[in-house]
């Protein structure tokens, strides 16, 4: 089964491949009559560049527009030095008077998702697009974005004859023109040649975005390069100091934001955490700052990544197929534990509290030496009484006696006269004393540190406690990937899962409800630290012990962004130095101390507070409550109730004796 999608790819790219052989025939068919504006001189220039800037590996994706014949440029690939693997050749026919330019629009989306897949299926490729119509350059620059048809790693090389406002205009307005590897060679017709002039658009440079003229050609004098920058010039090796824009909110411990007070008064935020210290170590080895959009949520963090108005949002994010349909992710530097947090489950009233101290093969021991005893007891006192002719001890008198001293009462008035007998005696509250010592010792430890019911620790219990469980609204594909799991756990959360209230306040409901809230273990752990601590240090919400879904985590990047290559070894170098971890430690350190300084500072308000009304307030002491002590109290009311129905019958009896006589 694991072929299936390979054999699926392979048949659409067979597919693509018929497609454009045909389209290949019909070129070949009607080069005679199609037009061409390229003259033999052009085809040098385009020939000089193509072998400057391609690899005899890589293959070549040519795209015309219709005016000027594919067949025409075909001859700038053929000869020696800029001589491909393979040629890709598609033409879009231009839009007549009165003919929607959608068509042509839709026709240009469905080549670029063609030639997609041959750069897929190739080692690497080389894109060639000839036009010299501006709206045809701006319909390509949004197909190709959309379709995602090229990467750094592939070389554009746009062949026009547009003027010098057009084309300053065309290059900065567009992702394709301006931050891809694209080169702009452009035919200028002179009165006595045709010479062309390569044009690149810098977008972070000494001087700032500009374009920038870096070669020209002439039939004399050839290619000649005007300035230090090769023809694929590296963009992102460094950012010259520029200002890129990123979306990120609170979340600690990997985001911090706190305003500082400079010398002169101006307030400046400062950003720390774990991925607050890692973007300032790009942002250092690439030279750049960075400032964070204004947002509200963070789908709008990630909606702006996807739009490009964001370079990244640089704030750990997990891993998922369904995150990556819409957006790449960077190199992954952390470990993702998802976890769950709840309220810890409290104790119900029980009246078997008095009964928990014991074992029962230990109640069942007392209660059957409690039985036995009193028999043997009484046939020594027996034997005793006859000897001495004295009066005689009934039954009850021996129960009773036994089983107040077991409970501690007193000792009885008149105690046995034979030796043997209070032997018995002796070695019955010894007994009493052992069994009594440890009872209510561990009657005391019950009631003051009692047994909690078990709580949900793996995801099985919970999806079998819980009522509902919460995700913030970023955790929304969650849903979505839970949902479509195999797995019948996996399923069973994805239905219980509502997606909608941010952390604290799911950790809120929780206290008041049977709910769940799902979250980074990190992230969780400090938000009940730091929002939920009591001033002793517990804390009435747990971090569920196994992790849900354990995976990888990066930062969100648009789709085949150029600089990923540089972002990612910089965070590499990071990782592997060892500093997050560090940063990591320091931030959880940060994060108790903080925690601790304001329980005592809470202590200290108190006492202060205390000592002004004349208190004085010592250490905590837990208040037994009803679910406690509901042994005892149910254990009195029996009595009283079993006193007042054997009263009950004593005074029947007594008024029917008065009734007989």
């Amino acid at each position: 089964m694991a072929g299936l999608p390979r054999l699926r790819g392979q048949r659409k790219i067979m597919r693509a491949s018929v497609v454009l052989v045909v389209i290949l025939l019909l070129d070949v068919i009607a080069k005679s009559i199609l037009p061409t504006r390229m003259e033999p001189s052009a085809i040098g220039a385009l020939d000089a560049v193509l072998g400057a800037t391609s690899l005899p590996s890589c293959s070549l994706i040519l795209l015309a527009d219709g005016i000027t014949s594919p067949s025409t440029i075909l001859k700038a690939v053929s000869s020696e030095g800029s001589s491909p693997r393979g040629v890709t050749v598609m033409e879009v026919t231009a839009a007549e008077d009165g003919q929607d330019g959608n068509v042509t629009l839709a026709m240009l989306s469905h080549l670029v998702d063609l030639a997609r897949q041959v750069r897929l299926s190739s080692w690497c490729v080389r894109v060639v697009v000839v036009s010299h119509d501006p709206a045809f350059l701006v319909a390509f620059a949004e197909s190709s974005l959309k379709g995602r048809l090229l990467v750094w790693a592939t070389r554009l090389l746009v062949v026009t004859s547009l003027t010098l406002p057009q084309l300053y205009a065309l290059l900065p307005a567009h992702w394709t023109f301006s931050m891809m590897n694209t080169i702009f060679l452009n035919l200028e017709k002179t009165p006595s040649n045709v010479r062309a002039s390569v044009y690149i658009y810098l977008p972070y440079s000494q001087a700032g975005a500009q374009v920038v003229r870096i070669a020209s050609w002439s039939p004399d004098r050839g290619l000649q390069l005007l300035t230090e920058l090769q023809l694929s010039a590296e963009k992102y090796d460094d950012f010259q100091g520029a200002t890129i824009p990123v979306t990120a909110l609170p979340y600690p411990p990997y985001w911090v934001e706190e305003e500082h007070q400079t010398a002169n008064g101006t307030t400046v935020r400062i950003y720390s955490g774990t991925d607050g210290e890692l973007l300032n170590s790009v942002a250092r080895a690439l030279n750049f700052t960075f400032i964070t959009l204004q947002i509200a949520s963070w789908v709008e963090a990630v909606d702006k990544v996807v739009e490009r108005e964001s370079f990244m949002a640089p704030v750990y994010h997990t891993v998922l197929p369904q995150r990556l349909e819409r957006f790449d992710m960077t190199y992954t530097y952390e470990y993702s534990f998802l976890a769950f947090g709840m309220k810890k489950p409290g104790l119900k009233p029980r009246w078997q509290s008095l009964y928990y101290p014991l074992a029962n093969q230990v109640w069942a021991a007392v209660l059957a030496l409690l039985l036995v005893t009193p028999i043997i007891v009484l046939m020594v006192i027996r034997l005793g009484e006859r000897r001495d002719a004295g009066s005689r001890t009934g039954a009850g008198d021996v129960v009773q006696h036994m089983t107040g001293m077991l409970v501690g009462q007193n000792l009885p008035r008149r105690l046995p006269t034979t030796s043997s007998s209070r032997l018995l005696v002796g070695a019955w509250l010894v007994f009493a004393f052992i069994i009594g010592t440890v009872y209510r010792g561990n009657l005391t430890a019950h009631l003051t540190l009692p047994k909690y019911p078990p709580r949900p620790e793996t995801v099985e219990e919970l999806v079998e406690v819980v009522d509902r469980v919460t995700r913030p609204p970023y955790g929304a594909a969650y849903k979505d990937f839970f949902l479509g799991s195999e797995n019948e756990v996996f399923q069973k959360l994805g239905e219980l899962l509502f997606i909608g209230p941010k952390v604290l306040e799911g950790l809120q409901q929780a206290l008041k409800h049977n709910q769940a809230v799902i979250e980074g273990r990190r992230y969780l752990e400090q938000i009940i630290a730091e929002n939920f601590s009591q001033p002793d240090g517990s804390t009435e919400l747990y971090v569920g012990r196994q992790h849900i879904l354990p995976g990888l985590a990066a930062w969100p990047i648009p789709h085949d962004s150029p600089y990923r290559p540089q972002i990612d070894l910089s965070i590499m170098a990071v990782i592997e130095a060892g500093l997050y971890e560090k940063w990591s430690s320091d931030q959880m350190a940060k994060a108790r101390r903080q925690s601790s300084r304001r329980q005592r500072e809470y202590l200290a308000q108190q006492q202060q507070q205390a000592s002004e009304k004349g208190t004085r307030i010592g250490k905590m002491i837990m208040a037994l409550t009803l679910a406690h002590m509901q042994g005892p109290l149910m254990l009195l009311l029996l009595g009283l109730a079993l006193a007042g129905i054997s009263f009950a019958i004593e005074i029947a009896s007594v008024m029917h004796l008065l009734s007989s006589e």
